[in-house]
């Protein structure tokens, strides 16, 4: 697949619907692995469901909580999966097997969970109520220094290299710290007031551009250049680049993101289905995807390299991309359409390897211009390639799935597996992790002090909301299903 062909040379943003991923379970949130292969959704039923993008089709389902999961990040490679559910578990997945290797249990609900975007022994963990943690798989954890103590409602992300990491408060203040060393590097406030309504609810990083962008509960979106931030001292405070708004309704975003080439930004609506998209050099509003009504938006991301957003409501992942037109008749300057069918009669020689009819001067000149292509040697893709590295191929794309034979042979599998152990596979999820030596998964109990130990996760408090849209989405079936009979009869 050629990357540069796919970019087209006018808008670069999605444009309508383009159907959707529903599976079993109710859906909660979910995250693109680098190359935009491979879509993880987390489900309120506990369950990692892997979708293969490409064919729109389930890879792999991964039996990871008993609570719903409400937090998920790929490492770069793509190997690596952390979970996090409102149980207060920390999980780390191999993709692969779909293997829990490390489980972390904290004292408190765990809001987000992200991979060092170069590091997978390194994962940074948002607490409720709690300073940002930073979690070395080989060594112990550290807590992440606050400016102010008396504010413990922090939101924590990594920069888009791992260098710093950035945290914002309740009261619209963020800090930059270096990583691993957690020194501070800078600090200034979002707004003019300390009033909770710039409260900072979240911190996004483009791909592909030094730009961020944070989002506060004074309904503007603040877009910032890293590295005007990073030069400015503790005591100044940055303008924004670009501040976006919805100027007509007052809308409160629940989640923002930026495009694959940093162009773009969306923003989803926290009311209602709908996602609002700017483009970043200029601020103006290009694109407004409206979801069906009464949905309540839970989560949404962009694909990394195609202009192609996937959000969630209702349990059901709505993908959105572009409408792609067919013009055959661009694709060469001679191409001409035919109303009705031509004969066409070819020349004797037309598909012989040596034609006879050419002169032998034609063929030299043909020789001459023959050029040796390369099929063996691999080039990294520039799309996917940052600029302070060569190589990138130990990247997980795809995941080999085993085909589904309804009457194997005798001896078919590996190591002439008994057909016993066979049919009682294929009796559970083929797709789903059912091995019967499962390894024990290390446990280790992170200690916090000053932790909300009886505090409820959002999620799990909102519960029954969600049983009771299943029931709604059951009860939409279940009328089909009555009519189609009720014509039957009639």
């Amino acid at each position: 697949m050629n990357l540069e062909l796919l970019e087209s040379f006018g808008q670069n943003y999605p444009e309508e619907f383009d159907g959707a991923l529903d599976c079993a379970s109710l859906a909660g949130t979910c995250a693109f692995n680098r190359r935009g292969t491979l879509l993880a959704v987390g489900c309120n039923d506990g369950r990692i469901v892997i979708w293969d993008f490409l064919t729109r089709g389930i890879a792999k389902v991964i039996s990871a909580h008993v609570h719903p999961v409400c937090s998920l990040s790929w490492s770069r490679g793509g190997y690596k999966l952390l979970s996090v559910s409102t149980d207060n578990n920390v999980c780390i997945w191999d993709v692969l097997s779909g293997e829990c290797d490390i489980k972390y249990r904290f004292p408190s609900p765990v809001m987000k969970a992200q991979f060092h975007p170069r590091n997978d022994k390194i994962f940074l963990v948002c607490p409720m109520r709690h300073p940002a943690v930073l979690v070395n798989v080989d060594a112990s954890h550290k807590i992440v220094p606050m400016d102010d103590e008396g504010d413990v409602n922090i939101v924590a992300s990594f920069d888009r290299r791992g260098e710093y990491i950035y945290t914002g408060n309740s009261r619209g203040k963020l800090l930059i710290l270096s990583c691993p060393e957690l020194e501070v590097k800078t600090s200034f406030r979002i707004g003019q007031g300390t009033t909770s309504a710039a409260a900072i609810k979240s911190i996004e990083f483009a791909r592909r551009t030094e730009f961020f962008l944070v989002n506060s509960a004074d309904r503007v979106i603040r877009v910032y250049d890293a590295k005007k931030v990073l030069r400015c001292g503790k005591d100044d405070d940055p303008e924004p680049i670009q501040k976006l708004q919805d100027l007509v309704n007052k809308t409160m975003w629940k989640k923002c993101c930026f495009s694959g080439d940093g162009e773009y930004i969306c923003a989803g609506s926290a009311r209602q289905h709908s996602l609002y998209i700017w483009e970043r050099s200029v601020g103006n509003l290009v694109k407004i995807l409206h979801g069906t009504k009464g949905e309540m938006l839970l989560d949404v991301v962009w694909h990394p390299v195609r202009p192609i957003l996937a959000s969630i409501s209702s349990g059901v992942v709505s993908v959105w991309s572009q409408n792609q037109v067919e013009n055959w008749s661009a694709f060469a300057p001679d191409f001409k359409e035919l109303d009705e069918n031509v004969e066409y009669e070819e020349r004797e020689s037309e598909f012989d390897q040596s034609d006879e009819d050419k002169s032998v001067e034609m063929s030299q000149e043909k020789k001459e211009e023959d050029i040796e292509v390369d099929v063996t040697a691999i080039e990294p893709v520039a799309a996917f390639c940052s600029s302070d590295e060569e190589d990138d191929s130990s990247t997980l794309l795809y995941l080999p799935i085993s085909p589904e034979i309804e009457e194997p042979e005798e001896g078919w599998g590996p190591e002439g597996a008994p057909n016993e152990d066979l049919n009682s596979k294929r009796s559970g999820d083929s797709k789903e992790n059912v091995s019967p030596k499962k390894k024990r998964p290390k446990t280790f109990d992170v200690s916090l002090e000053n932790a909300p130990t009886d505090e409820v996760h959002p999620l799990a408090s909102n519960r029954p909301k969600d049983k009771q849209m299943a029931g709604n989405k059951k009860g939409r079936n279940n009328s089909k299903g009555d009519s189609k009979k009720d014509r039957k009869k009639h």
